[in-house]
């Protein structure tokens, strides 16, 4: 199965062994490809004895840890192929990554990205409404994670309107315009979660001011640290923004530039979704084993897109538990799982928290 033919079924369609078989295929693929053609990761992947012949499933895969990509430049295509870098999101004074897209890798991210969303929100094209400000997409060749999302998300959009200025405030007469034109039907409002909170609903707060959002299905992303600091529970984020707003349809995802257009999106249980361009694995810290259903672990990321750079298998500084494959009650099949925080000592690195850090 090619990844055209992947792009042709549903995006969670596949149960476990099928999609364990076209997992392993694919990474494959991409590693013997990514061994050819860029030395730092031969050198790694050999030091790791990595040999083709003892690998039989997706977790038999060598891995790379995201923070090789802050110290390393690692791409597996001529530099004139490239026409996109993306940065991942760093506070003052850190070293961010860089991923090198060429053309390919950012077609297939894009359709990825608009195959999962679109299973979440519906497939036909909505106005789009971004708690954010035009300022963040500037640069087209040097994208933040946060500019690149909003831009994979606005192909979701029949129309996109920015609701902050370029002082990151919100422009109140140009979102009451956006809604007055679409209160008819259902639009989309996307926005990083801390930005959505700081910039939409408490501004809304201080001055004792509501706006009827209750026909936008709200895509959030980003960490959840800040808020957590705040003692704000994803459970206290949706009913005030319910209040002040009438939001009543959330979907959150979890996602990172290294691997661009593989999101993980959360359905109406809470669960967030593995599809078919990507996959889960927990590990344990003390040897890197596989965790068990239920227990906390090390979060692995695995994506079929990666095709400029060999960021198809990688560690994240994240910890998580896998809850449950192939039975969620939503219906969906793959891997369901919950993000339950950072690894100490790890970097803030979420769009939504190092922008957080700055308050």
């Amino acid at each position: 199965m090619t990844n055209d033919d992947l792009f042709s079924i549903n995006p969670f369609s596949l149960n476990r062994a099928e999609k364990a078989l076209v997992l392993t295929r694919k990474l494959m693929e991409l590693t013997l490809f990514h061994r050819e053609r860029c030395e730092i990761y031969k050198n790694v992947t050999d030091a790791l004895g990595f040999d083709p012949e003892s690998v039989s499933a997706p977790e038999d895969f060598p891995f790379l840890p995201v923070r090789m990509f802050k110290n390393h430049e690692l791409l597996s295509v001529p530099r004139d192929q490239i026409f996109k870098t993306m940065t991942s999101s760093g506070t003052t004074g850190q070293r961010v990554s860089k991923i090198f897209v060429d053309r390919q890798t950012g077609m297939e991210q894009q359709k990825a990205l608009i195959r999962i969303m679109s299973d979440f929100v519906g497939k036909k094209r909505l106005p789009m409404l971004i708690i954010d400000s035009p300022e963040v997409i500037k640069n087209r060749n040097m994208f933040s994670a946060r500019g690149a999302a909003i831009l994979g998300l606005r192909m979701l959009a029949t129309e996109a309107v920015y609701a902050l200025t370029p002082n990151m405030e919100l422009d109140l007469d140009l979102t009451r315009d956006f809604l007055a034109r679409h209160n008819e039907g259902p639009f989309l409002c996307f926005g990083f979660t801390f930005m959505v909170w700081h910039h939409l609903y408490e501004y809304l707060k201080e001055r004792g001011l509501t706006l009827d959002l209750s026909r936008a299905h709200l895509i959030t992303g980003g960490g959840w640290k800040k808020l957590v600091s705040l003692n704000i529970s994803g459970e206290e984020f949706r009913q005030a923004l319910n209040t002040t707003c009438g939001i009543t349809s959330f979907v959150d995802h979890y996602g990172m530039v290294e691997q661009t257009g593989c999101v993980y999106a959360q359905c109406p249980c809470g669960h967030l979704h593995a599809s078919i361009f990507s996959d889960i694995l927990i590990r344990r810290p003390g040897d890197f084993s596989l965790c068990d259903k239920g227990e906390e672990g090390i979060i692995q990321v695995v994506s079929v897109l990666p095709h400029s750079y060999p960021g198809h298998s990688l560690l994240t500084e994240d910890m998580g538990i896998l809850l449950g494959e192939d039975d969620c009650p939503c219906g969906r099949m793959g891997k369901y799982f919950k993000v339950t925080g950072r690894l100490k000592s790890a970097e803030l690195r979420g769009c939504s928290d190092t922008y957080a850090a700055k308050f």
